[in-house]
């Protein structure tokens, strides 16, 4: 068993660490506080949009642990949580899927634009009535003469009010339940898809997220994502890499927290004293850095049984809650050690508490997690 990294992920995250503290820190969001198509542009320069897609469509070609060291380091120097969020949505929600269940009429220039940041992709599996419950799916796709025409809302997709491209799932058979679910991936300009304001959120706010309807939506059937009825097997599948590798972007969050943490319990003096001299401050972090490194333990591990091949599902769940409860758990932390300065909004303090507290809701909550962990221990 190697803890290290090798010559090339420990250069690699060097690279985009520093590339994504430069180049993404310096530029600003939209009068709207939303990421623009320049951020967006910026983040595929450094190759984020495009990590796990196939190296003949412009990606990276990284597996799944790879992928996470470098959305780890995309956060680590990227203040932007909400940035770093979309790209990894579009990359692992959808790009996923597209890459591995596609039709080969689509699917080459659907990756291209995906990893030279020429196409935003947006998941929209949620709705009203089914969000940890998929089997409850309301959205319907009926097969009529080459095309599959969709109805129904769903009622939440991250980037959806800037997206090219909606990966979706429908019901194509009412009676088969879990295996009645079908797949698409559908641009955004076909008639009958309507996406809706974007939603004012507590955190993550700089991607935007919104409803989004199909009203007589013929798609395609070349449009569709592997075979009809494998849509919750693709589903499974994306969520299984989002699951992986998204968090890893919570450790990287984690990692720059802690250090400004210690630099202000160095700096800051209260009783004449440094507040880090204060066992009760002192003690705060070390307890930080222990979730911290635990957290990026069973994430690396997920990520590495993925890789191989190996049953990985129990450990993926186990690092989904291990890493969001500690973003939670120690964003919280910060906030106490840096006082009435981590109250306030310029600080950036308090930020990372609202962009963590959705961690433990989104790619199935840690409800659901502990479901799956139950399970796969023959409860």
């Amino acid at each position: 068993m190697e803890f290290e990294l090798t010559a090339v992920q420990q250069q690699r995250y060097d690279t985009i660490l520093s590339a994504s503290s430069d180049q993404l820190g310096r530029e600003s969001n939209g009068p709207d506080g939303y990421f623009t198509r320049q951020r967006w542009k910026t983040a595929a320069a450094l190759g984020l949009t495009g990590l796990c897609l196939p190296a003949d469509q412009g990606g990276g070609g990284q597996s799944a642990l790879d992928t996470a060291l470098s959305l780890e380091a995309f956060q680590r120097g990227c203040p932007d949580t909400g940035l770093v969020f979309a790209v990894s949505a579009h990359l692992l929600a959808c790009g996923v899927p597209i890459r591995d269940f596609a039709s080969d009429e689509v699917r080459d220039p659907w990756l291209s634009g995906m990893a030279d940041g020429s196409l935003i992709a947006s998941n929209a599996m949620t709705e009203d009535d089914a969000g940890s419950d998929v089997g409850k799916l309301a959205v319907t796709a009926r097969y009529d003469n080459g095309e599959y025409i969709l109805d129904g809302d769903k009622s939440f997709a991250s980037n959806a009010p800037v997206a090219d491209l909606i990966v979706t799932y429908a019901v194509t058979n009412q009676k088969a339940g879990f295996l009645g679910l079908t797949a698409f991936a559908i641009p955004r300009h076909l008639a009958g898809v309507h996406v809706g304001e974007p939603f004012q959120k507590m955190g993550l706010t700089s991607c935007p997220a919104a409803r989004v309807s199909f009203r007589g939506c013929r798609v395609p059937a070349v449009y569709r994502l592997g075979d009809e009825g494998q849509g919750g097997l693709i589903f499974q599948h994306s969520m299984g890499w989002e699951r992986a590798c998204l968090f890893a972007s919570y450790v990287g969050l984690m990692e720059r927290q802690l250090e400004r943490c210690i630099s202000h319990a160095r700096h800051r003096k209260q009783f004449g004293r440094a507040i880090g001299d204060f066992q009760a401050v002192s003690h705060r972090i070390a307890v930080m850095k222990q979730r911290l490194e635990s957290a990026r333990l069973l994430l690396y591990r997920g990520c590495w049984l993925m890789d191989r091949g190996r049953d990985h599902v129990s450990a993926v769940a186990l690092a989904k809650v291990a890493v969001s409860e500690a973003a939670v758990a120690n964003s919280l932390d910060a906030v106490q050690i840096f006082g009435g300065a981590g109250y306030l909004s310029p600080t950036g303090v308090e930020q990372q508490l609202r962009d963590s507290v959705p961690s433990t809701l989104f790619s199935g909550t840690n409800e659901i997690q502990r479901d799956i962990i139950a399970r796969e221990l023959g409860l």
